[in-house]
């Protein structure tokens, strides 16, 4: 029997909303301290400044939007494949293709994978024949967290299909490299091992 742990059918919950505000007060700190340099040394009729307080509400309202229609794309994506997922309370979706005999992961322990990572449009970006399997301690933020909190839901000898909304994965700006902006992941994992 796998350990899946306790899943949710929402894919909005507390945990997503936390983040999102979370990541919107960063900004609006941040924001914040750009305007105030921006100010100092200026010339001219004062600018009247707006407290982040002013503009907060409308920036999580367009979060929520952001984060409902992403939602949107993946569910239209299961049905396209008709795949069989459940979800997280934090939004990530899966399905366990193979059931596993082995232990059930566990904080610390340092976890083998074979994957494939492609994205909702079906274009492979990352590959264990290509770039080697995922060898990561579970725990230590060594990728992304949505896949740290997937794995935990695993137990070694598992094949799952895997989709990770943006925020759990690269965020607003991508990996850099081949993950583009605001991208949910889809991965196919094999686990290999654990020690």
């Amino acid at each position: 029997m796998c350990n899946t742990g306790t899943l949710s059918p929402v894919p909005h919950s507390e945990g997503i909303i936390m983040k999102i505000v979370s990541e919107i007060t960063t900004f609006l700190i941040l924001l914040a301290i750009l305007l105030m340099f921006n100010q100092c040394g200026q010339r001219g009729p004062e600018k009247e400044f707006k407290p982040p307080s002013e503009y907060k509400e409308s920036l999580i309202k367009a979060n929520q939007e952001a984060v409902k229609e992403e939602s949107g794309q993946i569910d239209e994506y299961i049905r396209r494949h008709n795949l069989n997922m459940e979800t997280t309370s934090t939004g990530i979706r899966m399905m366990i293709i193979k059931h596993g005999i082995g232990p059930a992961s566990q904080p610390g322990m340092t976890v083998k994978l074979s994957y494939t990572m492609t994205l909702l449009t079906g274009d492979t970006v990352y590959t264990a024949l290509k770039d080697g399997p995922l060898i990561f301690e579970i725990g230590k933020g060594q990728v992304i967290t949505g896949l740290e909190e997937a794995i935990l839901l695993l137990r070694v000898g598992d094949h799952a299909k895997i989709i990770i909304p943006s925020h759990l994965a690269f965020g607003l700006i991508g990996d850099q490299k081949k993950i583009r902006h605001k991208a949910s992941l889809v991965y196919d994992i094999e686990f290999i091992s654990m020690y």
